[in-house]
């Protein structure tokens, strides 16, 4: 069974609590604290597999979590950090947060790891909180709780290409012509129960990769048939081409399977159907040397839209050489890049963006702002400030959340150091 969506639920490891003990030895009579920090909590750590072609293993397991981080210890020992929990896809995977549909993020491209949740920060051992007034301090830091989430896998094929047709026209026939793949042939409705791909490679064209789309029918996209649950492979192409059956070998009528195809790919997606489009009039070699009336009212109808059409038999070959000059010349034009969903969902926003309070002060011992508050120290544990992505979003928080603000009522000016927990900045407009 092909599987191209998986729900699973995910979540990362609990950072380990501080220790809260002191240092006890002969002639050591007032020992000072020494508990350890705790670790860290493991990831939630996304990697694409380019052996894996479908989503089936997620049917079997369906939870996955990351290892909790170890408790601090005595002798300031710190705990041991939990291991990541490294989840395989097959490139083309787009991850949604389940609820809301929301993308996470779209394994494809230069996209061949992500991590998807933060394990929780250890929590500081009783050492850290010594003063001169509080020399045997009995508290320690817990550790920051996990993440977690429902998560929808979607597979979404990256293909140049997009194959769409009615069942029977000849798509899989024209696939195993022009490419090395081979999927099952019959003579009978829906034989494609799954996307194929194939790679066309020849001296004379530019390489590029096909997608047999199992065959749509009138309602596909609101369900009906099998083609609603491939429609999704077709959003990465950048070309589609349409088969129809030229001969009427079922007595099917091509104008009207376009429009009804086109209807199909509109209601899925709008996108989808201002993507670029070729027909290929497939079976020509059921009806003899000449062209007959049926290709003629083909041309008449889309090629004044733009729309080239080319008889082919994908059976004898008739007609493929200038097809696939064609695609190839086209797709020449186009963006290499495939299709990224950009993401929407931001785990770390979700979890920040709370009502627990903060507090902006001046330092005016050590000449610096700090800010402090569990919604910061809870921002910082799960943002990974090293991304592009992370500092962008850290950048957002300060603004929203009116800390930016507040500095400026205290009178900051640039260059003035920030202080949020073990971090410090320098700030600048």
């Amino acid at each position: 069974m092909f599987a191209d969506r998986a729900k699973i639920y995910v979540r990362s490891g609990k950072g380990g609590d501080g220790h809260v003990s002191f240092r006890r030895e002969k002639y050591v009579p007032n020992g000072g604290p020494d508990g350890g920090d705790g670790g860290h909590g493991g990831d939630v750590v996304f990697i694409v597999d380019e052996g894996l072609n479908t989503l089936t293993d997620f049917r079997h397991i369906r939870n996955y979590k990351a290892e909790d981080g170890q408790c601090g210890g005595k002798r300031n020992c710190r705990g041991k950090d939990g291991e990541d929990i490294l989840i395989k896809v097959p490139a083309g995977t787009v991850i949604r947060e389940a609820e809301s549909g929301r993308v996470i993020a779209d394994m494809s491209g230069e996209n061949n790891r992500c991590v998807l949740l933060k394990g929780g920060k250890g929590g500081n051992g009783n050492q850290h909180y010594a003063t001169s007034t509080m020399q045997a301090p009995k508290y320690a830091q817990p550790g920051q709780p996990a993440q977690e989430l429902e998560l929808l896998l979607e597979l979404k094929v990256i293909a140049d290409v997009g194959l769409v047709g009615f069942p029977n026209v000849g798509k899989s026939t024209f696939l195993s012509r022009v490419t090395n793949a081979r999927p099952k042939i019959a003579d009978y409705h829906f034989t494609t129960l799954r996307p194929n791909l194939g790679v066309v490679d020849r001296e004379d064209v530019k390489n590029f990769v096909i997608a047999d789309i199992p065959g749509l029918i009138e309602g596909a996209s609101e369900g009906v048939g099998l083609g609603h649950e491939f429609l999704r492979h077709i959003e990465r192409t950048k070309l589609i081409v349409h088969i129809v059956d030229a001969a009427s070998v079922e007595g099917r009528d091509p104008v009207a399977d376009i429009y009804a195809i086109n209807r199909e790919l509109a209601n899925y997606s709008a996108e989808l159907a201002e993507r670029p489009q070729i027909i290929a009039a497939n079976k020509i070699d059921a009806i003899g040397e000449e062209e007959n009336d049926i290709i003629a009212r083909v041309r008449a109808e889309f090629e004044p839209s733009g729309i080239r059409v080319f008889p082919i038999s994908a059976v004898s070959g008739r007609g493929v050489k200038e097809l696939l000059h064609h695609i190839g010349d086209r797709l020449s034009t186009m963006d290499d890049k495939p299709k990224i969903f950009e993401q929407e969902y931001f785990p770390e926003e979700e979890i920040a963006y709370d009502n627990e309070p903060f507090t902006v002060i001046y330092d005016d011992v050590n000449d610096e702002y700090v800010v402090e508050g569990p919604r910061i120290e809870k921002m910082l544990g799960y943002t990974n400030l090293e991304s592009e992505k992370g500092f962008a979003f850290f950048q957002k928080f300060l603004k929203d959340t009116g800390i930016l603000k507040e500095l400026e009522m205290l009178h900051i000016q640039e260059g003035d150091t920030v202080r949020m927990y073990g971090l410090s900045f320098d700030y600048y407009k």
